[in-house]
């Protein structure tokens, strides 16, 4: 039996991509955004990007995150995003 793959929309391109293929950012409840690893579970409310740079700078230019968790996005999070991101 083939294994179900799970897939989550980008905030900046808006493609649908595996879980494992995007970064994961959680809101907290204290109102905190932060990078939440893979496989493991926070609670709040969340948004995925790709680990792409394109991607990670769209996300900035539009203020994607900031719609998607209702919440000011510290620059602080866009720098380590695009530290972590694959360039193209």
């Amino acid at each position: 039996m083939e294994q179900k793959v799970s897939l989550r929309m980008c905030v900046a391109c808006r493609e649908m991509k595996p879980k494992e293929d995007l970064f994961h950012i959680v809101r907290s409840p204290e109102g905190n955004a932060s990078l939440v690893p893979l496989g493991t579970y926070s609670p709040g409310r969340g948004a995925y990007l790709c680990k792409r740079l394109p991607c990670c700078e769209k996300a900035e230019k539009s203020r994607a995150f900031e719609r998607a968790l209702r919440i000011k996005i510290d620059p602080a999070l866009y720098e380590s995003l695009k530290g972590a991101c694959e360039s193209e």
